[in-house]
């Protein structure tokens, strides 16, 4: 087994720069002429990595969520693991919108992984595991040659190379 490399793929968001972003869009929102008289806002809710935008229409929406995407791309968290829900009337007037973060790869992209891997022809194995996907190669050529291809197609979701040994 010692001549044998590995890594794992998975998809996480880091939640405290996730709350440090949605803080500093609260603030800018808070702060610029265009939203004075405005009920936008942003909630976080941790627990079940969601956030909410609440705002007057659906345009002032579409600008806070601007905001709110120039904050995460500052902080380095991926666009790719937000998941948007449909845009709902709320009360008073107001639209609201479920921004969910997706947490771990689902098993439809993970096995879309193990596919893309079988069909490459290359000498490594893919297991799903949860929610995550581990390579398993007897090189460790192979095993970046992988992480170069995943890199370069595009899945929709984050993904991030860890325990690369």
């Amino acid at each position: 087994m010692a001549d044998e490399h590995s890594f794992d793929i998975v998809s996480k968001v880091d939640m405290q720069e996730v709350l440090n972003s949605v803080q500093q869009a609260t603030k800018e929102i808070s702060q610029r002429f265009d939203f004075k008289a405005s009920k936008s806002s942003i909630e976080f809710n941790k627990d079940k990595a969601e956030i909410t935008v609440i705002s007057d229409d659906e345009q002032k929406m579409k600008s806070v969520i601007d905001i709110l995407q120039s904050k995460f791309a500052k902080r380095g968290v991926s666009l790719k693991s937000l998941v948007y829900g449909k845009v709902e009337q709320a009360a008073g007037g107001t639209a609201r919108q479920v921004i969910t973060l997706q947490q771990g790869i689902v098993q439809e992209k993970a096995k879309e992984i193990v596919k893309i891997l079988k069909d490459s022809k290359m000498k490594v194995q893919a297991e799903i595991q949860k929610d995550q996907v581990r390579v398993r190669a007897k090189k460790i050529d192979d095993l970046q040659t992988v992480m170069t291809m995943l890199r370069g197609k595009d899945l929709g979701i984050h993904m991030e190379f860890i325990n690369y040994r």
